[in-house]
C-alpha cells in the first residue's frame, strides 16, 4: 500500500490497456527503442522512467498513434497501433512536457477548444468545463487568460482538459516539470483521482521521488528497459533506500558497460 496516498486502487490484472510485445523503433542505424515488453492493467498508475535520450517520449509517441514502430505487437485500449491509430486516439488523453495549452486563449476557450477536437457535444463540454473548475476551486478564473496564470494552475488545466472526455489512457510526459512541490503533491492526488475513477495512467517523470506513487515502474536505459516492478519490489531487488538510488545503480551499470 503506498504511504503517501493510501487510497490507491486495487489492480484489475485480467485487463490490459496498453500491451508492448518486442516493440522496436529504429531511426536508421539508431534503435530508440530496443525490444521493449511490457503491459498496463486498466486503472494502473504507470511509471515509465529513464534518463533524458533513454527512448520514452518515442515510446510514448508509439503508443499514442502518432509514430509507426519498426516492428513488435503493440495495442492500445484493445486497438493496433500499426492499423488502427485513429481509433486509439479517439480513446486517450496526452498532456505533454511542454505546457499544451493556448496561452492567448481563456480557460473556458481552451476547454471548448479541445472539448471540439475530442468530438464533445457542446452541452457536454459546458458541463464538464463547470465539473472541472469546481474541483479545482477556480471557477472565478474561466474568462481569465491563460498567460496571466501562474504555471502551477496551468499545468492543473493541462491535466483536466486532458481527461475532461473521460479517456481510456492519459498519457502525461514529464506533468510537474518546474512546479513547486507543494503543487507536485496536489497535481498527483489529481492522478490519483483519475485512476480511482478508472483511468489508466502512463506518467513519465524526472523526479524519482514520483515514483513511489506509482503502482509498476519501468526504468529505461539506452532505449531498454533495465528494470520493471513495484517501487517496493526494485528497491529490495537493487538493495535501495530509494528510487532514486534504484536508478542511479542502473545508470552506473550501464556507464560501466560501455566502457
Amino acid at each position: 500500500m503506498n504511504k503517501v496516498f493510501p487510497d490507491i486502487p486495487a489492480l484489475n490484472t485480467s485487463e490490459f490497456a496498453i500491451e508492448a510485445e518486442e516493440m522496436v523503433k529504429k531511426f536508421g542505424s539508431f534503435v530508440a527503442n530496443d525490444h521493449l515488453n511490457f503491459s498496463v492493467s486498466r486503472g494502473e498508475i504507470f511509471g515509465f522512467l529513464g534518463a533524458n535520450g533513454a527512448g520514452k517520449t518515442t515510446a510514448i509517441r508509439i503508443l499514442c498513434g502518432l509514430s509507426k514502430p519498426t516492428s513488435g505487437k503493440i495495442r492500445v485500449a484493445g486497438y493496433d497501433v500499426f492499423t488502427q491509430t485513429e481509433k486509439i486516439k479517439k480513446r486517450i488523453g496526452y498532456m505533454s512536457q511542454r505546457f499544451s495549452l493556448y496561452e492567448d486563449l481563456t480557460v473556458s476557450e481552451n476547454f471548448r477548444f479541445y472539448g471540439a477536437i475530442y468530438g464533445m457535444r457542446r452541452a457536454n463540454i459546458k458541463e464538464k468545463t463547470r465539473e472541472m473548475l469546481n474541483r479545482l476551486g477556480i471557477t472565478e478564473l474561466e474568462n481569465t487568460v491563460i498567460a496571466s496564470l501562474p504555471l502551477g494552475i496551468r499545468q492543473k488545466l493541462a491535466f483536466s482538459v486532458a481527461i475532461m472526455h473521460t479517456p481510456e489512457i492519459v498519457f502525461l510526459d514529464e506533468p510537474t516539470g518546474g512546479v513547486d512541490p507543494i503543487t507536485r503533491r496536489q497535481f498527483w492526488e489529481m492522478i490519483y483521482e483519475a485512476a480511482a475513477s478508472g483511468i489508466t495512467v502512463f506518467v513519465t517523470t524526472h523526479y524519482m521521488d514520483e515514483a513511489e506513487y506509482c503502482n509498476r515502474v519501468s526504468i529505461m536505459v539506452d532505449g531498454k528497459i533495465e528494470a520493471l516492478d513495484t517501487p517496493a519490489n526494485l528497491k529490495m531487488q537493487y538493495d535501495a533506500a530509494s528510487m532514486n538510488d534504484v536508478f542511479l545503480k542502473l545508470a552506473r551499470r550501464s556507464v560501466k558497460s560501455e566502457k
